[in-house]
């Protein structure tokens, strides 16, 4: 079986599962932390750091081989790259109309406490507006959905699967990604002490787990890694557009 790893970092792991956890371990705990501070300063800057790290990672630990088997590749199934868009972007809109049915406008509406992170200004005029959400979509459709998906559905998914399958590593990365994701919401900062909402918060991350199993169905139709990014980029957009122009449910 031919390595992924390169030479310098074969000599230390293998390609397991002891790896994916290892990778987890190493570059969630910090970002976990540094959302939750982003969240007392209103600003997630620092947060990008970790989003860079989860996508130089493939390109520091595999060799070629690992990185075409991780899905770093052209896709064979072109449908499955718009199908894959009109999963995720159909799944944010879902997820608004769900959090705005439970829960209104309260902090407990798990788009409108991460919108508050945007610093939407109330006296912004409609171009202003346009074109602040145009470069928060922008960045919001690159950052994460490529890093993210490098990450959790490419080298600590691969890794994974070498030790136990591909169906149970896609359990373990969708449940890695759901749980780091209660630092976006669930632990939440609010009137400035921080509060645990227990049923926001399992539906919040039973979403999440959801939305990862379809990220890694996209990769999966797709044969590629593209097919997950665009799925979390549309994911990515659609909550984006309900933040800045939230939809009126009658």
């Amino acid at each position: 079986m031919k390595n992924e790893l390169k030479p310098l970092w074969s000599n230390i792991f293998r390609f397991n599962w002891k790896f994916g956890l290892f990778l987890i371990l190493l570059i969630c705990i910090p970002r976990f932390i540094l959302v939750l501070h982003g969240n007392t300063i209103g600003n997630m800057q620092f947060v990008g750091i970790t989003m860079l790290i989860m996508s130089i990672a493939p390109f520091i630990f595999l060799n070629k081989n690992g990185r075409r088997k991780i899905g770093i590749k052209k896709p064979t199934n072109k449908s499955w790259l718009i199908i894959a868009f009109i999963i995720g972007g159909t799944f944010s809109v879902l997820l608004y109309f769900l959090g705005e049915t439970l829960y209104g406008n309260s902090y407990e509406n798990w788009f409108s406490y991460i919108g508050k992170s945007y610093n939407i200004p109330k006296e912004i005029d409609a171009q202003g507006k346009l074109t602040m959400f145009g470069i928060y979509a922008l960045i919001a459709m690159t950052f994460s959905p490529i890093g993210e998906e490098l990450f959790f559905r490419g080298i600590v998914h691969s890794s994974f699967a070498n030790s136990v399958g591909d169906r149970k590593a896609s359990l373990i990365d969708s449940l890695a990604f759901a749980l780091v994701h209660i630092s976006h919401f669930g632990l939440v900062f609010h009137n400035q002490q921080w509060k645990f909402l227990f049923i926001p918060t399992l539906i919040w991350v039973l979403s999440m787990f959801i939305l990862s199993m379809l990220f890694y169905v996209c990769r999966k139709r797709s044969s590629s890694i593209l097919g997950a990014i665009l799925c979390h980029s549309a994911f990515n957009l659609g909550m984006t557009y309900c933040i800045f122009y939230p939809m009126i449910i009658d």
